[in-house]
C-alpha cells in the first residue's frame, strides 16, 4: 500500500507546473472541499530538520490550514495550522503545540516561519518579525517517506482527506521549505523582503506545483509588489 501511495504521488507530481511565481499569489477565494494546490519538492526520504516560511492574507477568523506535510505514515507529518486568530498549532509527527501571543493581521499580509530540529526538538516559531518563546516538540524524530506537501487544506489522510471547514481563504504567497533551521538573519531577510536563500525543498521563485479546485495564479497587489 505504501509502494502505491508513492506511485501516485509521483504520478500527479509529473503534471506539475514549474514555474517561477516572484510576486504573484494562490489565491483561494472561497471554502471548499478540494480546493488545494500540491506541490512537489526534491527527493529527500530522510528529514530530521525543517523550515517553512510564507506569507498569507486572509479575513478568515475559524481554523484554516497553512500548509500540510504528510508522509505515508503519518498525514501530520509537518503541519502548520491556525485554530483561530492569534493561535499557530504546529504539528510534528502527530504531536501538537499551540503558539499564541505573536503578531497578526486579520486583512493584511502575515509573514510566518517555522523551525523545528530533531535532536533536541527545538521549534520556533515567527511571526511578522517576533519570535515565540523556543519550545521542544517531537525530539529524536525523523520524517521518512516521500512527502505529500498541500497549500490550502489540511490533509487527514495522504495526499486527500480534505474538511472543508479547515480550508484556507485567501492569499497565499512566498512559500519556501528547507531541510535545516535557516538563521535568524535569513528569516529576518525573508521577513523584511530582502534577499535571502531560498528554500531547497520547496522554492517558490522555481516552484513545481499541480491545482485542483478553484485556486488562482494572480499578480501580488500593491502592498507587495516591486515597481520600477
Amino acid at each position: 500500500m505504501e509502494r502505491l501511495l508513492v506511485l501516485l504521488a509521483l504520478l500527479c507530481a509529473g503534471h506539475a507546473v514549474h514555474q517561477d511565481l516572484l510576486e504573484n499569489v494562490f489565491t483561494f477565494p472561497l471554502e471548499s472541499p478540494t480546493s488545494s494546490v500540491k506541490l512537489t519538492s526534491s527527493g529527500v526520504q530522510s528529514i530530521t530538520a525543517m523550515t517553512v516560511c510564507m506569507r498569507y492574507f486572509s479575513s478568515v477568523t475559524r481554523a484554516q490550514s497553512l500548509f500540510s506535510l504528510a508522509v505515508p505514515s503519518e498525514s501530520n507529518a509537518f503541519l502548520l495550522f491556525k485554530p483561530s486568530v492569534n493561535v499557530y498549532r504546529l504539528h510534528v509527527q502527530g504531536t501538537a503545540l499551540d503558539i499564541s501571543g505573536l503578531p497578526h493581521d486579520t486583512d493584511d499580509w502575515n509573514s510566518v516561519c517555522w523551525t523545528w530540529e530533531s535532536q533536541h526538538g527545538l521549534t520556533t516559531l515567527w511571526v511578522n518579525g517576533k519570535r515565540s518563546a523556543r519550545k521542544i516538540l517531537r525530539d529524536k524524530a525523523i520524517i521518512t517517506g516521500a512527502p505529500s506537501i498541500v497549500l490550502g487544506q489540511d490533509q487527514d489522510t495522504y495526499g486527500g482527506g480534505f474538511d472543508q471547514n479547515q480550508s484556507f481563504v485567501g492569499d497565499l504567497t512566498d512559500v519556501h521549505l528547507w531541510d535545516s533551521v535557516i538563521s535568524p538573519c535569513q528569516i529576518r531577510f525573508f521577513m523584511e523582503g530582502s534577499a535571502f536563500n531560498p528554500g531547497n525543498l520547496v522554492n517558490w521563485n522555481d516552484l513545481q506545483y499541480s491545482i485542483t479546485g478553484s485556486v488562482h495564479v494572480e499578480n501580488s497587489d500593491f502592498d507587495k509588489v516591486t515597481c520600477h
